[in-house]
């Protein structure tokens, strides 16, 4: 697309997560931008972050540039740059803290200037974001990945609930337009502000999807019968589900042999009694695997090779585990929520997130067969899914619209 807006992209979200060898979603929303950017339109971009003082820099572009390719390689499975990125991006913003701060000569001859934020990271520091606007006279464009800790405060940590309301309260005051991920986030984004920011321009645009590369080498995937759960071990995820099932199975087997359980994820947070079963649960032991430093090829090898991905979330802004295994026409159970619809239309069977015998029954149907037999096939073209450059692109035409 042409792009007639300069973009201050903040990569403040790569940048504390610098040397994770796995990415969260948001994470990836924040690099799939910056690349896109850089191989359709550098000449029109500067990357900037947040320094710990509070104040948002400029960023030195070679270095910035050199920070999301390293990122990008450590995602892909080079472990052994986690050390030196590390380095880099502290080395990166004591530069940028030290340097002159002053408008590109670029967008001053742009028609506008957009300051661009996809993470929540600092979304809470509205005089930062507005003293940023004001020097750079730029618009501010955020992205809103869910109201989660504001709707469902039981599943976010004590002070969280309170720091959401400061960043949606950013939102309603400073932002030119919002994009989100979902038509469920713009409802609950509209029932928030309602009162406050009737008009406000939101555009959904759903997240895309990595092309899938195969892990190469030794790495391998269990030889029996397996199911996937792909996300951050927290308690909004539902895993206590999965793991009292698996030791209801182990303990009381039927004919079929029990399947074994693979979690892919980083652990979170309000976790104890997910980890305490996980670790100490005798039954458990020997058939649910964790796995939390897979890179992007071995999580395609491991999807592609299951019975099935399990999803059993009780709220989600978007699920891009669910748009990533459709992908890979691989089987999927989610939970019967409306996000979940959205993302894959027929292609996948809903059941509750309480409703244990609901799971359980979806789960010893998979069992039954070859796997091939319970692909979505052509069920996928219900299915919302993207390629990331169009899904990008989509969400820059928005900021030319605005």
């Amino acid at each position: 697309m042409h792009l007639s807006s300069y973009i201050y992209l903040d990569i403040s979200r790569l940048i504390a997560r610098a040397g994770f060898v796995v990415p969260t979603g948001i994470d990836r929303v924040e690099f799939e931008y910056a690349d896109y950017l850089l191989r359709n339109a550098a000449q029109r971009l500067t990357f900037v972050a947040i320094t710990p003082l509070g104040s948002i820099v400029i960023l030195p572009f070679a270095e910035a540039e050199q920070f999301v390719r390293q990122t990008e390689k450590i995602w892909q499975g080079h472990h052994g740059l986690c050390r030196d990125i590390r380095r880099a991006a502290r080395r990166m913003v004591q530069k940028a803290m030290l340097g002159r701060q002053i408008t590109p000569v670029a967008a001053r001859a742009c028609r506008k200037s957009v300051y661009l934020l996809l993470s929540h990271h600092h979304l809470n520091r509205s005089g930062s974001i507005m003293r940023f606007m004001r020097r750079h006279g730029a618009e501010f464009v955020p992205m809103v990945h869910d109201l989660i800790p504001i709707e469902y405060p039981e599943y976010a940590r004590p002070r969280e609930p309170a720091r959401h309301e400061a960043r949606m309260n950013t939102v309603l005051e400073l932002a030119r337009g919002v994009i989100v991920p979902s038509q469920a986030v713009a409802d609950s984004l509209a029932r928030y502000g309602m009162r406050r920011r009737a008009g406000l321009p939101v555009r959904v645009v759903p997240h895309g999807v990595v092309k899938a590369t195969p892990a190469a080498g030794d790495f391998s995937v269990p030889e029996c019968a397996y199911f996937v759960c792909l996300g951050t071990i927290e308690p909004r995820k539902n895993h206590l589900l999965l793991l009292n099932m698996w030791r209801d199975m182990v303990e009381n087997p039927g004919a079929a042999p029990v399947p074994q359980l693979v979690l892919v994820g980083r652990r979170g947070w309000e976790n104890e009694n997910i980890l305490d079963m996980i670790e100490r649960c005798p039954a458990l032991q020997g058939t649910v695997r964790e796995c939390n430093s897979l890179s992007d090829p071995e999580v395609t090898t491991l999807l592609r090779g299951a019975r099935g991905l399990l999803f059993p979330s009780f709220t989600e802004g978007y699920g891009l585990p669910l748009a990533e295994a459709l992908t890979l026409d691989v089987a999927c159970v989610c939970s019967d929520i409306p996000v979940f619809h959205e993302v894959a239309g027929d292609a996948a069977i809903f059941v509750d997130p309480l409703d244990g015998p609901g799971w359980r029954g979806a789960i010893t149907k998979l069992m039954v067969g070859e796997i091939a037999a319970h692909r979505p096939g052509a069920r996928i073209a219900s299915a919302a899914l993207f390629t990331w450059p169009t899904q990008v692109g989509d969400g820059l035409a928005f900021l030319e619209e605005l």
